[in-house]
């Protein structure tokens, strides 16, 4: 505290005042308050100071003040300052709380420092995020095309040869493509998932939609092995992701159907207020209760050995523990070693409300063979190895193709007045052009009805947001050729029942 009169002249100040500056008790009475702040503030506070004094506040203390003082060493520190009239002796006096802020000003400076740094990490860990879904879509679409290449090009070849050691070295290619493609997909599923790359979109959903499609997937892989596939009814509504719950779901049938060596496996869906609960039970060699902490973990497989040939690559618990985080989701899992495992998934109700169709219908009766030789295929790929296997396999099966590279070459094709009955497009082109750009183009052109395949090697979510209509199927790269022709064939079945190809 220093009190001083209306000229500046310091007339008391207390301890703590005089510690604070360095000065003797003594030593400051009667100097110009002046004397206490650096000289460049100077003549700057008597004009502040006069001003105050012709304007004295009604309130008793002022509006607190930020200035510098000056030690007597000449150092200077930041401090705070209020100020009071005193008129009750006799005349006007001012009062100065006094303040030093310095460790206040720190903090204040290093919380803005904090957050400069914490912004600056925000931006470089969002474009580092951007960098890394670029960079994510360019490896699944480049790396896929090879591998789509290799399928189509088996496939064609395992057509036309027919002596058995041939036949049986393209079986075991086959194998080793799927195998690379299933590689491939888990990999890029972990970076995505990593990354942040992948986005939920939560909706209403029946369960009985994804238990269908998965008795459609793994009805024979499970008849294959002689196990019994035991998929319950369920008509309960969920909600949560579709896409993102089927593939939990997927990689976790795929797993009790990879370990059970004879029996059953089940699915199953059970009601529990407002949850579901979706089991997922096998009669399998079990999991060891020492092991189950690690299930989750990348590369770990129950009872196999690091250097061991290995059934599958262990990736596929791994995905649906990120996956089940990502939708704050609940897993549970119980076994007995040599009585099998039961995983639970336990997902909210749903109202019900506005259900999305989930999948594209199946089982729809084939394009009449008969008339594969006079339907016309335009193919926009701009891949060239791409281009020529799936030329050769359409050709092959009877097809009459046309391969193009992008939309111009498209739009220059139908303007010669060349037919079209069904186009096979590519999604991502050269020149930022999508299939979709394709597809619009050609059916602005020659009708609405153009049956129309997309084939893409991007799989962000961004994919779940393309179009969809009656006349159009997307599917994944790298598809196996057999289920390329028979996706086309059921298109084309479908389209033929709506509006004849050929009149």
């Amino acid at each position: 505290m220093l009190i001083m009169d209306t000229a500046g002249s310091i007339w008391y100040i207390n301890r703590q005042v005089a510690a604070l500056f360095g000065y003797g008790h003594d030593e400051i009475i009667g100097e110009s308050v002046e004397t206490l702040m650096p000289e460049r503030y100077r003549a700057q506070h008597v004009g502040h100071r006069e001003h105050y004094i012709s304007n004295l506040p009604m309130c008793p203390m002022s509006t607190p003040l930020d200035l510098f003082g000056r030690r007597r060493d000449g150092t200077e520190f930041p401090l705070e300052i209020r100020l009071s009239p005193i008129e009750d002796v006799g005349r006007t006096l001012i009062a100065a709380s006094i303040r030093d802020v310095t460790d206040h000003k720190r903090v204040e400076a290093e919380l803005v420092v904090a957050r400069e740094t914490a912004e600056a990490m925000r931006e470089l860990a969002e474009r580092a995020n951007q960098a890394k879904s670029r960079f994510l879509a360019t490896a699944s679409h480049d790396l896929r095309q090879p591998l789509q290449t290799l399928s189509l090009l088996n496939g064609t070849l395992r057509r036309i040869v027919t002596y058995s050691n041939a036949a049986e070295a393209l079986a075991q290619q086959d194998q080793a493509i799927t195998a690379m493609s299933r590689l491939l997909n888990a990999l890029l599923d972990i970076s995505k998932l990593e990354s942040g790359a992948i986005k939920p979109e939560p909706t209403d959903f029946t369960v009985a939609d994804i238990f269908a499609e998965l008795r459609l997937e793994f009805a024979s892989i499970a008849a294959n092995k002689g196990l019994q596939l035991q998929i319950e009814p369920c008509e309960q509504t969920v909600h949560s992701d579709p896409s993102l719950v089927e593939q939990i779901l997927r990689n976790l049938l795929s797993n009790a159907v990879k370990y059970t060596r004879e029996g059953w496996v089940r699915l199953r869906c059970l009601h529990e207020a407002a949850l579901v609960r979706i089991e997922i039970l096998d009669t399998g060699v079990g999991i060891p209760a020492a092991q189950l902490p690690f299930i989750f973990d990348e590369f770990y497989q129950v009872g196999v050995a690091a250097n061991s040939s290995r059934d599958g690559y262990g990736l596929g618990l791994a995905i649906v523990q990120r996956l089940v985080k990502l939708l704050a989701l609940t897993l549970d899992v119980r076994s007995e070693v040599g009585q099998g495992t039961a995983f639970s998934l336990i997902l909210p109700a749903g109202n019900g409300h506005d259900l999305p169709a989930h999948g594209e219908s199946r089982g729809s009766p084939l394009f009449d063979s008969r008339q594969i030789g006079d339907t016309r295929v335009l193919l926009v790929e701009d891949n060239e190895s791409v281009q020529r296997a799936m030329c050769l396999l359409l050709e092959l099966d009877g097809y009459q193709v046309t391969p193009v590279a992008s939309l111009a070459e498209a739009l220059r094709h139908v303007r010669e007045g060349k037919g079209v009955d069904l186009l096979v497009s590519d999604y991502h082109l050269s020149d930022s052009e999508t299939g979709i750009q394709v597809i619009a183009a050609l059916r602005e052109a020659l009708g609405n009805s153009l049956p129309a395949v997309l084939t893409t090697g991007d799989t962000s979510s961004a994919i779940k947001l393309l179009p969809r209509d009656p006349y159009l199927r997307i599917t994944s790269k790298p598809i196996q050729a057999e289920e390329l022709l028979a996706l086309i064939g059921e298109l084309l079945g479908a389209c033929e029942r709506e509006q004849p190809l050929h009149g």
